[in-house]
């Protein structure tokens, strides 16, 4: 499914991983949250974030190194760029990779919360493991294992709901957003312990197949 283009919410570098695609298969969902007043109310406090990964990048000459490699030398097998040409687009491609993070670390650090649902602002990322970057296997695996996709949720809206009368002790949020190659089952599960008499009914969008 192709991502629509990009709105509010800063977006994550690609992460490799063995369980993803070569290309980030970017799959729409609709979250529905219906439970009693207090807890919608605190979940609705609580989700709003960055929209985003503060990560560190220890290894960011290895990643232009191995990025100017690809662009000589093409996976594909097409025809690669001239040594110069390739050089001079990886440090160009480095030089905005870090001035995008640079972004996102300020934004995190100063509260930002313009994303509406933000699982780092839910289930963050330890801070050890944003010291060893997204492409390290432990953090991957600790992506895998809290939230279920190892980037964060690009294009997330806050629908909004015509007022119902018959919701009188309870309440609902409507939610809009992507997700890298699988359905963020594993934070929908955590956020079920947290709020045990809330419902989270999750809706992946599939494209009609």
């Amino acid at each position: 499914m192709t991502l629509p283009p990009h709105s509010a919410c800063p977006l994550d570098g690609e992460t490799p991983d063995p369980l993803s695609p070569a290309q980030t298969d970017w799959l729409r969902h609709e979250l529905i949250v219906t439970g009693p007043a207090g807890d919608v109310a605190a979940l609705e406090a609580a989700a709003p974030g960055a929209g985003a990964i503060p990560w560190h990048h220890p290894d960011a000459d290895r990643e232009e190194e191995d990025r100017l490699h690809a662009l000589l030398s093409p996976p594909d097998g097409s025809p690669g760029l001239s040594l110069q040409g390739a050089r001079a687009l990886a440090r160009a491609l480095r030089a905005a990779v870090d001035a995008q993070q640079a972004r996102v670390v300020a934004a995190c650090e100063a509260g930002s919360r313009s994303c509406p649902f933000d699982l780092h602002a839910l289930l963050p990322v330890p801070d050890r493991l944003l010291r060893l970057g997204p492409v390290d296997p432990a953090s991957i695996a600790w992506l895998r294992r809290h939230w279920g996709t190892v980037q964060a949720l690009r294009h997330v809206r806050r629908r909004a709901d015509a007022p119902d009368g018959r919701l009188r002790r309870s309440a609902r949020l409507r939610y809009e957003f992507w997700s890298a190659d699988w359905t963020p089952w594993a934070a929908v599960q955590a956020l079920r312990k947290r709020w045990p008499d809330t419902v989270f009914d999750i809706r992946p969008d599939y494209g009609g197949e």
